[in-house]
């Protein structure tokens, strides 16, 4: 499996047989200018929207014909099956900010699990739902999301093998949010890619946990 960091909370997540997931497409020049990131050129088979905010739900962007998934519940796509857990979007149970969901799918015998916008900290009942998890894709800037010492604890009760921080500040980022040089302070195990992209497979879940820090593609 290989994933690509698009930008902001979008991955393109690429199976062994091409079958190709893209999560909360960005809208390139949205809110003022801000998301900085360029056009989404990889085509998807499937689209997960974690929540209708302009920088997460531009599926109009994604080259293709993907089927969209949108909402909490149990959803079927190109023979993969997605579970998508109702959160909120801030800490005030989604009085500021609305709902998000959590989609969490298998691919190539690897449990993935996408945070969206996530603002608060998982309850218990919450993290039963998930359940296991081996690849985490989690934000971290704070501000509109769980902020770094948040991240940090979300991490410990999913105890996922591999974490990959999104949504924080870029150089093509203008939102008021932290780098992810925050969330990395006295972690162990980090490793910085160096470029956009990571290859996946099972023997890295039976490895010791990392975090793993991408550069955007876009």
């Amino acid at each position: 499996m290989k994933v690509k960091w698009l930008g902001h909370a979008s991955f393109a997540i690429t199976a062994d047989d091409g079958t190709c997931i893209v999560t909360d497409p960005y809208e390139p020049g949205g809110f003022g200018g801000a998301i900085g990131y360029g056009p989404i050129t990889e085509k998807a088979d499937v689209v997960t929207v974690s929540h209708d905010h302009a920088d997460h739900n531009y599926v109009a962007g994604v080259p293709g014909a993907p089927t969209v998934l949108k909402g909490a519940g149990a959803h079927e796509a190109r023979g993969i099956d997605f579970k998508g857990l109702e959160t909120a979007h801030d800490s005030s149970g989604g009085a500021e900010r609305g709902s998000n969901v959590i989609f969490t799918f298998t691919m190539d015998d690897i449990v993935v699990c996408h945070l969206g916008d996530l603002g608060h900290r998982l309850t218990a009942d919450q993290i039963d739902a998930i359940g296991e998890v081996d690849l985490l894709l989690i934000p971290v800037g704070g501000v509109f999301t769980i902020d770094a010492e948040r991240a940090a604890k979300v991490v410990s009760s999913l105890a996922p093998k591999i974490v990959i921080p999104m949504h924080f500040k870029t150089a093509k980022c203008g939102f008021d949010i932290d780098p992810v040089d925050k969330f990395l302070e006295g972690q162990d195990n980090v490793e910085k890619a160096g470029s956009s992209e990571v290859d996946v497979d099972v023997t890295d879940v039976d490895n010791p946990p990392k975090i793993v820090v991408l550069k955007p593609a876009c």
